[in-house]
């Protein structure tokens, strides 16, 4: 890698120049089974032709504009997820953390506009991840991601998921959010349980608290319905969404209720890039095939297959592989070798997928995938399983 790109990243040796479909094509003739997707960024894998078309006919006509004008893309990318969701109201960003950005700030402002300005503290948990920026790592508090980038942003506490001793503990005069993913993906693909999210929805009610609920990797269909809070039955407060939502093209979006979004009035919050006409392309683009009667059910179906696959893979290979973790097609699979070496015979075996914390192997692929793919998948892990097993 050239000296010129700042070294931020532990990359490895490998440059692609195509993708298609559920493949990538390194420069070098490769072709690689693609269960990372960029992160959960290519919910559709790659060079979907309704993605590509609305991307180059928007790019032909307007790109840009900023929000200093009407922009009826965003504002139908607005209706449609408000149409499907618990929210009333979007803010347009360009990533999840500057999602999770807006839905801090949000929180503050509704306590401050109810009259209690105090009201200023969120509890997020342990294992959580919330994205880069200076607020967004102390709100994830992990001493590594917060290394050398003190003093931390005041105005988190964090318990562990689950515990509703420590949570009630935490709560006081000052707080004002409860904050959690669904599924920690980063944190090892671990599920919050369907009754600990129902106990939070009534935590946050009995004290006054916004609930928002972080599906930058959760959601857009991800876990088999749009947002993977749905399986519990709760309604959010805050929902941020970033990754899955433009199939590749850079797009967050914070949704509210109105009632929390209330203080996010005129000059409180803004993007120059957030939702241009050719973002709101890209995230039609991906409604438009999300949405279609039977996706989801897809979606589900093959959430289900990918997992049993797994769990039998598992089985035969239990001296390699600990267990199988996830919904719908946010799997994570526990390892008992370092999850690099799994990620790396992986990819020596023609199929991508990323680590997680917790010593786990993630599965991210497509939501469009065919049952072939699986089959394609499992034979690679099952080769992996054995050659490490021996």
């Amino acid at each position: 890698m050239t000296a010129a790109v700042m070294p931020t990243y532990g990359r490895i040796d490998i440059a692609f120049e195509r993708g298609e479909g559920a493949y990538m094509y390194d420069t070098k003739g490769g072709k690689y089974l693609d269960f990372a997707t960029g992160l959960a960024v290519l919910c559709l894998g790659h060079s979907h032709p309704h993605i590509v078309e609305a991307i180059q006919k928007q790019a032909a006509t307007l790109m840009h504009t900023s929000n200093l004008y009407n922009i009826p893309g965003q504002e139908r990318l607005a209706e449609r997820l408000v149409a499907n969701s618990f929210a009333d109201t979007v803010f347009f960003c360009n990533s999840g953390a500057e999602a999770n950005e807006c839905a801090i700030k949000m929180a503050r402002r509704y306590h401050h506009v109810n009259g209690n300005p105090e009201r200023y503290r969120i509890i997020t948990f342990d294992d959580c991840f919330h994205g880069r920026t200076l607020a967004t790592i102390a709100a994830t508090g992990t001493e590594k991601i917060l290394d050398g980038f003190g003093p931390k942003v005041d105005g988190f506490d964090h318990v562990a998921v689950g515990d509703f001793d420590a949570l009630q503990a935490a709560i006081g005069p000052q707080t004002a959010a409860i904050m959690i993913e669904p599924v920690q993906a980063e944190g090892g693909v671990m599920v919050v349980e369907d009754a600990v999210m129902q106990k939070l929805r009534q935590v946050c009610d009995d004290n006054g608290l916004l609930l928002i609920i972080d599906e930058v990797q959760t959601g857009m269909g991800r876990t088999g319905k749009l947002l993977a809070h749905e399986w519990s039955g709760i309604s959010a407060d805050v929902v941020t969404l970033g990754k899955g939502i433009g199939g590749g093209f850079p797009i967050g979006a914070c949704m509210a209720t109105a009632d929390a979004a209330k203080g996010m009035v005129a000059g409180t919050h803004g993007s120059t890039y957030g939702g241009n006409p050719l973002a709101a392309a890209a995230g039609n683009a991906v409604l438009d095939v999300i949405l279609e009667d039977g996706f989801m059910e897809n979606v589900q179906r093959l959430g289900d297959l990918l997992r049993s696959r797994l769990e039998d893979v598992c089985q035969r290979n239990d001296a390699v592989i600990e267990d199988v973790r996830g919904r719908g097609l946010l799997l994570g699979i526990k390892c008992k070798f370092p999850n690099m070496d799994l990620v790396t015979a992986m990819r020596g075996k023609g199929v991508l997928v990323p680590p997680a914390g917790d010593n786990v192997l993630r599965m991210l692929p497509p939501l469009n995938i065919e049952d072939g793919h699986i089959d394609e998948a499992i034979a690679a892990l099952e080769e992996v399983c054995r050659e490490l097993g021996q």
